[in-house]
């Protein structure tokens, strides 16, 4: 657990790794090496979740695959076809920080609660677990956002964990229907006021504050998106460049 005595969340808009020079292989950026450094660990326990992506092995390997080179300790929790371990909440409560993929984040937050794992990523996320993901993985610690998981045209969704008691926007500068139908939702009230963030940026937040965002690409940007009136007024913040 931290030993920053704090609960930290990191939402990735985008760009948890990259390609490596080796065919096939990719490594992780300087967002999760920023993730990590959160644990205040030499060597951080971080534990690998992939239900976005239906557990899919080939997702799984790449990962352990891409910290082979790190000092970190990696495992995973997988819910298919039944769980891997034999209590996942006291594997989540072991962890340093977990990172969770990409994927259907509809699917991933029904699977969770069906395993209690709401309320075990709460209790862990308390306890000073660090809690980090990328688009499903990132939007799951909100109250919600937009999501493709019922089909490729966007759809708003407000099924989060709830930890943070806001809609976060992802992939923001990649995919042209995210903003536009993010102000949609936060000025009809369907989602609340939030965060967004471009590929290459992540949200760092502080139990429920947010404090800052950081960056791996000198063109990306986060935004605080608010209601004014009939509409929204977006904010754009200056992310934290993070060196390699």
């Amino acid at each position: 657990m931290s030993r920053l005595g704090q609960s930290h969340i990191l939402a990735i808009g985008g760009g948890s790794f990259v390609s490596s020079p080796r065919q096939g292989v990719m490594e992780p950026s300087g967002l999760l090496r920023y993730a990590l450094d959160l644990t205040g660990q030499d060597r951080p326990k971080l534990g690998l979740l992939a239900t976005a992506t239906g557990d899919d092995a080939e997702w799984l390997l790449k990962m352990y695959g891409a910290f082979q080179a790190w000092d970190v300790e990696v495992s995973h929790l997988a819910l298919f076809p039944m769980p891997n371990v034999d209590n996942p909440r006291e594997w989540l409560l072991e962890q340093d920080a977990v990172y969770v993929s990409g994927g259907s984040v509809a699917n991933l937050a029904a699977l969770w609660r069906l395993h209690g794992l709401d309320e075990a990523m709460e209790e862990a996320w308390r306890a000073g677990v660090v809690l980090a993901g990328q688009s499903a993985g990132a939007l799951c610690w909100h109250v919600g956002g937009n999501t493709d998981s019922f089909g490729p045209v966007l759809r708003p969704w407000a099924e989060g964990l709830g930890l943070l008691p806001y809609s976060c926007g992802v992939h923001y500068n990649s995919d042209p229907q995210r903003r536009a139908l993010l102000h949609e939702s936060i000025a009809s009230g369907e989602l609340p006021e939030g965060y967004a963030a471009d590929e290459g940026v992540a949200l760092h937040y502080v139990g429920t504050e947010f404090i800052q965002a950081v960056t791996v690409d000198p063109r990306g940007h986060a935004y605080r998106v608010e209601r004014d009136g009939a509409g929204v007024k977006e904010v754009r913040i200056d992310p934290r460049p993070l060196t390699a």
